[in-house]
């Protein structure tokens, strides 16, 4: 089955990239909770992250680590939250999100951002990757 993330993988359907390596991909959410939120997904589907091989599920959070780091250089936040819920799309994506407060990570609060911006946060983050 295709999802929504591998049409952004096989560029059938744009992205904000931020980076990739041979085995993850990582995009800013087109609805984003904070500036900065981040998608970090591997390039084989699995719908579930403990379907992931040990050393698949290493490799993703080692990947996502330095996703976060890269994040954490380019947008004011107290901290970079980690998420991993899965429900919406069948494809393991870990969520990582800039927190200035609580509510950014409760999905309920979204930030509109204009292409321009969402251009320019994902060049800021990649060049700090």
């Amino acid at each position: 089955m295709s999802t929504i993330f591998s049409k952004i993988l096989s560029g059938k359907i744009p992205c904000f990239k931020v980076a990739e390596d041979e085995n993850h991909f990582a995009f800013l959410d087109i609805n984003p909770n904070s500036k900065g939120h981040t998608l970090c997904i591997p390039k084989k589907e699995t719908d579930k992250i403990f379907d992931l091989s040990i050393e698949e599920y290493i490799s993703l959070m080692t990947f996502s680590r330095k996703v976060a780091i890269a994040i954490k250089k380019s947008i004011t936040c107290k901290r970079i939250a980690i998420s991993v819920i899965g429900l919406e799309v069948p494809h393991v994506h870990v969520h990582l999100i800039p927190l200035k407060k609580m509510d950014d990570i409760t999905f309920t609060t979204k930030v509109n951002l204009s292409r321009k911006e969402m251009e320019m946060i994902a060049n800021k983050i990649n060049s700090n990757f």
